[in-house]
């Protein structure tokens, strides 16, 4: 079981968690009121050419995450999403303080990569559902893509490794690196490319040109989740749009993947 995750640190010592006020965390009261306002609870953001967060949080490890990948690959396509989940009443707990056991179920749910295998997402260039995924498997490394088990963790470490092999209908077969970050306030994940996305048989999107951040900070009675996606795409008339749209709706995928697996865990 060893090998499935190459880990910085092996396990963390016990650290307190705690939730952090949403008007601490979310850039200005105007976007928590959009964001409440809205009919899903979240706001979305694409940019292109040369873009800029506008929905990132304020909080050091996550804007850390996400300006170091922005400075290094500079990308030209940039999709973020920034999510309120309302905990059901049963999982509600003291504003101050992130529930340990609710922190290892949400690690862990990140973490179980096999089922994102079948989910859902709209597709704008069929105006239909789609699959996003048809297979997906944590594998033990690139070169030989042996599928193992999703990991799972009665403490949630402090940093993690993971390759993953994915087929995606629209982009093909691939492997991803995982990265996660768990640290008091927030758990973090950051998903690379390990081999070239290609439409069809044209070149889309280089290794490592593709990098996608999904943190999760607790709120008390709400979890906060901010998803980017960040590439640095070829740049072929019609295709930067194309793009930026499939990765608007399998944002929302992702998202509806991991509301229902806390509705039903948590």
């Amino acid at each position: 079981m060893k090998r499935i995750f190459a880990l910085i640190y092996i396990f963390s010592t016990a650290v307190s968690a705690f939730s952090i006020p949403l008007e601490n965390i979310i850039t200005t009261d105007d976007t928590i009121a959009k964001v409440l306002k809205s009919d899903s609870n979240q706001l979305v953001s694409t940019q292109l050419s040369n873009p800029n967060p506008s929905l990132m949080p304020n909080q050091s490890d996550i804007r850390r995450s996400v300006m170091g990948i922005m400075n290094t690959l500079k990308p030209n396509i940039l999709v973020e999403t920034l999510y309120l989940y309302a905990k059901p009443a049963r999982s509600k707990t003291d504003s101050a303080v992130w529930d340990e056991k609710q922190k290892i179920t949400v690690f862990n749910q990140i973490t179980a990569i096999s089922t994102l295998a079948g989910i859902q997402y709209y597709s704008s260039s069929r105006g239909a559902m789609r699959t996003f995924y048809e297979y997906s498997s944590v594998i033990d490394d690139p070169t030989t893509k042996k599928s193992l088990s999703d990991p799972v963790f009665v403490k949630p470490p402090a940093s993690l490794t993971i390759f993953a092999r994915q087929k995606d209908l629209t982009f093909g077969d691939n492997i991803y690196r995982y990265d996660y970050l768990n640290t008091a306030d927030v758990i973090i994940f950051t998903q690379e490319n390990i081999t070239s996305l290609n439409y069809g048989i044209i070149p889309i999107i280089g290794k490592g040109n593709l990098r996608s951040v999904m943190a999760v900070v607790d709120g008390g009675d709400w979890i906060l989740v901010y998803a980017a996606s960040m590439a640095k795409a070829a740049s072929i008339p019609g295709f930067s749009d194309k793009i930026s749209s499939s990765f608007s709706n399998r944002a929302q995928a992702v998202l509806r993947w991991f509301s229902d697996k806390l509705n039903r865990e948590l």
